[in-house]
């Protein structure tokens, strides 16, 4: 126990990234406790891979899942949890779901990264609108983010599941600009909840735990309105991850959404400027009331 919690500990210091984790797990792989046998540790699968025994993957999980609950920006953290919680089962099946789809094979075999270069983002803006590729470049240039911030995966032993870890990850932004929701904490809630519906991966249901830090106006309109749509859309549109996006750039995004049944939820952004100037509304006239009443 006591060395399963200084494991816990190193897993979730916060120097550059995550690699002086896995410095720390590789330092440790010499005790007989947690190495895969007597001599030494297995070589790495893939680039960048960190093998990792079960009581290690267990600490991952608890320490990089406890830290990103009290600070939902760490992205190295959330992405770290996702892979330790994401094996035996999980992404097997999403693997498997890839592999009974004809789209998804090609990607598969394929294997093709999503980043700025790769999609070419100019020539998306130039795009006609409602193509989803402008939909896409649209919402990236509004929100200011990039393709090219996602972390590789380094925790998942099988190199195609490796794969398709990686996959989810950089189709993130494709999932926001097919819904429309933006990356304010309340967006990300409601598009983690559709991708747990969609894809079963058990960090997108631990994300929706962060609702409990919204403001209650926020957290009423997750559990009234955007839990529901994302339940809804999730369970029943096609596995998003099989979408070949770079084949669909030039394509309406409206006939998309309805191939893959999904329905893109209230305007998120709308609803809280609305909510904006109303209180900027109402402070005005309380203001002009009380200047009136001296």
């Amino acid at each position: 126990m006591e060395v399963t919690l200084r494991r816990s500990a190193a897993l979730v210091a916060r120097n550059d990234g995550l690699r002086s984790t896995a410095a720390a797990l590789t330092a440790a792989a010499g005790s007989r406790h947690f190495s895969f046998s007597s001599l030494t540790r297995p070589p790495p699968n893939y680039p960048g891979h960190v093998p990792l025994t079960g009581i290690e993957k267990a600490a991952l999980a608890i320490g990089s899942g406890l830290m990103s609950l009290r600070d939902p920006r760490r992205g190295d953290l959330i992405a770290a949890f996702g892979e330790a919680t994401a094996t035996p089962y999980f992404i097997y099946r999403l693997r498997d779901a890839m592999l009974a789809s004809p789209t998804g094979r090609r990607i598969l075999r394929d294997r093709p990264r999503i980043t700025s270069a790769s999609l070419n983002l100019p020539r998306l803006r130039a795009l006609p609108p409602n193509t989803v590729g402008r939909t896409y470049a649209a919402w990236l240039d509004r929100e200011g983010v990039s393709p090219d911030t996602r972390a590789p995966v380094r925790y998942i032993d099988d190199p195609e599941c490796a794969y398709v870890m990686q996959r989810y990850r950089e189709c993130h932004d494709f999932y926001h600009a097919l819904t429309g929701l933006p990356i304010v904490r309340e967006g990300e809630v409601a598009l983690k909840a559709f991708e747990f519906a969609n894809t079963l991966l058990p960090m997108t249901g631990f994300s929706v735990f962060a609702a409990v830090t919204l403001k209650p106006r926020e957290r009423r309109r997750f559990r009234e309105i955007y839990l529901p749509w994302a339940l809804r859309n999730g369970l029943r549109a096609k596995e998003v991850i099989n979408v070949y996006w770079e084949e669909q750039l030039e394509r309406d995004v409206d006939d998309l959404r309805r191939e893959l049944g999904v329905e893109p939820p209230p305007d998120l952004r709308e609803i809280r400027k609305r909510e904006r100037e109303e209180r900027k509304r109402q402070k005005e006239q309380a203001a002009a009331a009380a200047a009136g009443g001296a």
